[in-house]
């Protein structure tokens, strides 16, 4: 015959019963696989719940009423396979509930953690791999939660420490583009093969034509008309004469 008890009360004795005694001082912040400091999260040892009830006398309310306290803890703490291995039992008999409590139970944390610990190798730096590998090859419960609680993060101190200190780097200025210039190529005027040589220069330039030949051509035509009358007039003249 299964037990009728109310699942909401036993879930919320379950919130109101601690499943570890409480610390007696805060833990200190550590650090993530970034290297950030964070809240440190501790996982608790539900071994001291599950002695502190004998699971061979205890009534059927109280076998589920130490389920649901681990089942509580369990999901807190984010482990695998625990949660849905308690859930399977609470849902059979008081027997099967109870031989869980007695046998499987810590059988099934134990795979938990260690699939927790595994977890921590992701972005894990050197000293943080070389602790885990040495968790996993001396697999308990107890080395899991030393690890876990303390070892871990005395590992990610000192990888995080190893870190070169990031140097700032000046942001590079920006390069002013240059607008390229056009080059117009400007084509050599073309000068005379004929070149008229300067007066009194040198190398043998052609004649003086143009404007000063009409001067001396003028003079000259001049010259000859004037020549020209002074004959006729002097003529006539020697005519008169005779006569």
């Amino acid at each position: 015959m299964r037990w009728k008890f109310p699942a909401g009360a036993l879930i919320a004795l379950a919130f109101l019963v601690p499943a570890a005694p409480a610390m007696a001082q805060t833990e200190a912040p550590g650090l993530n696989a970034a290297c950030q400091t964070v809240e440190r999260k501790t996982y608790k040892d539900i071994r001291e719940v599950i002695t502190a009830v004998d699971l061979d006398t205890a009534t059927t309310g109280q076998l589920r009423l130490l389920a649901y306290q681990i089942l509580n803890t369990a999901n807190e703490e984010s482990l695998p396979v625990l949660p849905d291995a308690i859930q399977q039992r609470l849902n059979g008999t008081t027997d099967e509930l109870r031989a869980f409590l007695k046998a499987d139970v810590q059988q099934a944390w134990s795979v938990a953690l260690r699939v927790t610990v595994v977890r921590t190798l992701t972005d894990a730096g050197a000293t943080v791999k070389a602790a885990t590998q040495k968790v996993l090859d001396a697999p308990s419960i107890d080395i899991y939660l030393a690890y876990l609680n303390d070892g871990l993060y005395a590992a990610r101190a000192l990888d995080c420490a190893s870190q070169p200190t990031p140097t700032p780097s000046a942001t590079p200025s920006a390069t002013p583009t240059t607008t390229p210039s056009v080059t117009t190529t400007v084509a050599p005027t073309p000068t005379s093969s004929a070149s008229v040589a300067a007066p009194g220069g040198e190398g043998g330039g052609l004649p003086v034509t143009g404007a000063n030949t009409a001067i001396v051509a003028g003079l000259g035509a001049a010259l000859l008309l004037l020549g020209g009358a002074g004959y006729l007039i002097g003529r006539r003249r020697r005519s008169r004469f005779v006569a």
